[in-house]
């Protein structure tokens, strides 16, 4: 029965992961200019936030749900200007000719910046708690262990996602010279000042 919870998990991440957004061109971008490890440890971060939420939803704390849902407006704006401070740093970034920036550094910031950003998103853990009720997870309650593989399995699905977008980007990587690198910075920066924009507009139909 675990085992299946674990599958169901495993579907939850990926699923959760796939879906193109801020944090996905961040990653995508961090790949290209820093290497396949900054892009996979920044997922790592994701994962992690996902399964942070994913343990709210299947053990059932509903003072943490509650309160980041009734937070949502602080955590929209503070994630909106986040992105747009983000993306415009990016954008302004610039590499010398013949220079690739080594994926070595900033491991640790790669991580929790990922982290603290996928937080910023209030209305994940309301999809998570919609997704677990949908698969039965309502049903285990008692049962802890169960709960935890559909946890464990969150992560593993979210991280599966990330090391094979590290994997498959890092091909590409060695491709770009310092000005394709340029342009990267520049367009992802713009994508995701974009996406602030559009966190910091859903405040007006709160």
């Amino acid at each position: 029965m675990d085992i299946i919870f674990f599958l169901k998990g495993v579907v939850i991440g990926f699923s959760m992961a796939v879906p193109v957004g801020p944090i996905g061109i961040l990653c995508i971008r961090r790949i290209l200019t820093e290497g396949r490890i900054s892009g996979l440890v920044s997922g790592l971060g994701v994962a992690t936030a996902d399964a942070f939420y994913g343990c709210i939803a299947g053990f059932g704390v509903t003072f943490i749900s509650d309160f980041l849902v009734s937070q949502q407006v602080w955590l929209r704006l503070i994630g909106g200007l986040f992105l747009c401070s983000l993306g415009l740093k990016i954008s302004l970034a610039k590499l010398a000719e013949g220079e690739l920036p080594s994926g070595g550094k900033g491991l640790l910031g790669a991580y929790t910046s990922m982290f603290f950003l996928t937080l910023t998103y209030p209305m994940t853990i309301l999809i998570f708690l919609g997704i677990f009720a949908g698969l039965g997870a309502g049903n285990t309650k008692d049962n802890y262990v169960s709960i935890a593989a559909l946890v464990l399995g969150v992560f593993t699905g979210s991280f599966l996602w990330w090391a094979i977008l590290s994997s498959t980007m890092g091909l590409l990587r060695n491709k770009f010279r310092a000005q394709g690198l340029q342009w990267i910075n520049r367009i992802s920066g713009i994508l995701i000042i974009g996406f602030g924009l559009a966190v910091l507009l859903s405040l007006i139909f709160i």
